[in-house]
C-alpha cells in the first residue's frame, strides 16, 4: 500500500489534503442546497512543496486524496449491467488514506487485486458506484483492468427489500419465511440450541448447517437466485453448475429467495443420497437431543443403526434436511415420553362414542395374531373394519394417534410393524386409559 501510495504523490496523481473536515463538510452541504454535485475544492494544491512539508513536520492533520482527471468520462462493459458510463467532472476527489497512511476500502481492494491476479471483480450491485474510481486507480497506477460484474441482491421472499440480518423480526411474520423459522425452532430447540439467537436465523449461513441442511440443495438453490440455465432446468449439482455458468445470463432485478423452492431442491437431493449418508446425517441430530445414546458401539450400534435406517426409509420425503428426524420422535421415545396431538386425540378417540370399545377389541386382534407384518397388519385391520361396518376413516386416524402421538405420519402398517407389538399393545393400553379418563372427567 505505502509503495502504490508514494508512487500515485511523486506522479502528482494524489495529493495531501489538508482543509479541515469541517470546512470540506460546509462544501458540502452548500452544493446540497444548491441542489448541485459536491466536488472538492482542491485548495491543498495551492500550497508550494515547503508548506506541504512544513505542515508534515507540524504534524497538521490531513487525508490522502486521489486527483480526479474531471476532463474525461470513465466507462466499463460490466458482465451483467452492460455498459455503464460516469463523468468524471462530477466526482468529488475520494480519500485514499488516512493522516497515517492506511488506506480506505477502494485504495486497499485496487492493489489487493492487482497483487493478487484478480481477472474477475463479481460483487453486489451497490458496489457500482465505487467501480469508477477503482478503475481510475487501476489506471494510474499501470495495472489491468479486471473485468467488472455487478450482481442483484438478495431479496427477502415476496418482497423487493434486500435481505438483511436487522430485520429478523419482521420476516418472522413473513408468510413465506415462517415455515423456514419453524423448522429451525423445532431442530434446534431439540437438540439445545436458542433458536431465536438472531446468528441462527434463516438469513445466516450457520441456521442451514446447524439445521442440517445438505450443501447439494443450499447450492442448487444459491446457483439459481438470479441465473437461469434456461427456461426449464431447476436441479443442477455443483458441477453441471460449473460448466454452464455464464454470467451473461445474471439478471439485473432484485433476486428473490424462495423458502419452497430450497426445500423442494432440499428434498430432492436427499433423496438422491445413499442410506448411509443419510444416516450419517441424522445420527448427530439423534444424539444431541437424547433421542438416542451416543455412546454405544460394537453389536448395540450396528443394530441401533439399522433400525434408523429403517425409519429413516420408512419416512421417505418426510426427511427433506437431516434435522426433520427430529419429527419422527414417536420411533425413539419410551411410551410413556411420547406426547399427543391433544385435539386430535380428543376429536378422534375421546369424543366418538364407540372409538374406545373399538380401538380395546382391534387391541385383543393385534395381540392374538402371530404376524405383526405390515401387510398381515394390513389384512387384520382392514378385516376388522368390514367385519364391524365401521369406517377405515374412523379407526386408522384413531390408531394412528393412540400408536404414535400424531394424527397424521409414516405409511400406518410399516409404521406398526417397525414399532413391533409390544410397545404398539403398550401404547394403545397406555392411550385408551387416558381417554376413558379423560371421558369420566
Amino acid at each position: 500500500y505505502q509503495a502504490a501510495l508514494t508512487r500515485l504523490l511523486d506522479e502528482g496523481k494524489a495529493y495531501r489534503d489538508f482543509e479541515k473536515p469541517e470546512d470540506t463538510q460546509a462544501q458540502r452541504e452548500a452544493a446540497e442546497k444548491e441542489k448541485t454535485q459536491y466536488i472538492s475544492s482542491r485548495a491543498s494544491l495551492d500550497l508550494s512543496p515547503d508548506q506541504v512539508q512544513q505542515n508534515l513536520n507540524l504534524g497538521v492533520p490531513h487525508v490522502i486524496r486521489f486527483l480526479v482527471p474531471r476532463d474525461r468520462r470513465v466507462s466499463i462493459r460490466d458482465h451483467v449491467r452492460g455498459e455503464v458510463e460516469w463523468d468524471c467532472g462530477l466526482m468529488p476527489d475520494p480519500v485514499i488514506a488516512r493522516n497515517d497512511g492506511s488506506p480506505l476500502y477502494n485504495f486497499a481492494t485496487v492493489v489487493d487485486d492487482a497483487q493478487l491476479e484478480i481477472s474477475h471483480v463479481i460483487r453486489a450491485e451497490e458496489h457500482l458506484p465505487n467501480t469508477p474510481i477503482q478503475v481510475l486507480l487501476h489506471e494510474a497506477l499501470g495495472n489491468a483492468q479486471p473485468q467488472w460484474a455487478h450482481i442483484p441482491y438478495v431479496a427477502a421472499p415476496g418482497t423487493k427489500e434486500k435481505m438483511s440480518k436487522r430485520k429478523i423480526a419482521k420476516y418472522r411474520t413473513n408468510p413465506q419465511f415462517q415455515k423456514l423459522f419453524e423448522l429451525g425452532d423445532f431442530v434446534l430447540n431439540a437438540i439445545g440450541v436458542d433458536s431465536k439467537s438472531d446468528a441462527l436465523s434463516p438469513v445466516m449461513v450457520e441456521y442451514y448447517r446447524r439445521v442440517g441442511f445438505l450443501p447439494a440443495g443450499v447450492l442448487n438453490a444459491l446457483a439459481r437466485l438470479g441465473w437461469s440455465l434456461d427456461d426449464q432446468t431447476e436441479l443442477m449439482s455443483l458441477a453441471a453448475v460449473q460448466e454452464a455458468f455464464s454470467l451473461e445470463r445474471v439478471i439485473k432485478s432484485a433476486a428473490g429467495f424462495d423458502p419452497d423452492k430450497l426445500i423442494s431442491f432440499q428434498s430432492h437431493w436427499m433423496s438422491e443420497l445413499p442410506i448411509n449418508e443419510k444416516l450419517a446425517g441424522c445420527l448427530p441430530f439423534l444424539q444431541r437431543s437424547g433421542l438416542i445414546d451416543a455412546d454405544v458401539s460394537g453389536e448395540l450400534a450396528d443394530t441401533q443403526n439399522k433400525y434408523i435406517q429403517e425409519v429413516i426409509t420408512l419416512a421417505g420425503y418426510r426427511i427433506r434436511v437431516f434435522g426433520d428426524i427430529l419429527q419422527l420422535q414417536e420411533f425413539f421415545v419410551d411410551d410413556d415420553q411420547l406426547t399427543c396431538d391433544e385435539k386430535n386425540f380428543l376429536k378422534r378417540v375421546v369424543k366418538p362414542e364407540h372409538a374406545v370399545d373399538m380401538l380395546h377389541s382391534l387391541a385383543a386382534e393385534l395381540r392374538a395374531t402371530n404376524d405383526f407384518s405390515s401387510q398381515s397388519l394390513h389384512d387384520l385391520v382392514n378385516g376388522f373394519v368390514q367385519q364391524r361396518g365401521i369406517k377405515a376413516g374412523d379407526l386408522f386416524p384413531a390408531l394412528r394417534l393412540c400408536v404414535t402421538g400424531k394424527a397424521q405420519g409414516t405409511d400406518l402398517f410399516p409404521t406398526l410393524e417397525l414399532l413391533g407389538r409390544e410397545k404398539v399393545l403398550s401404547r394403545l393400553s397406555r392411550s385408551l386409559g387416558m381417554a376413558e379418563s379423560m371421558r369420566t372427567a
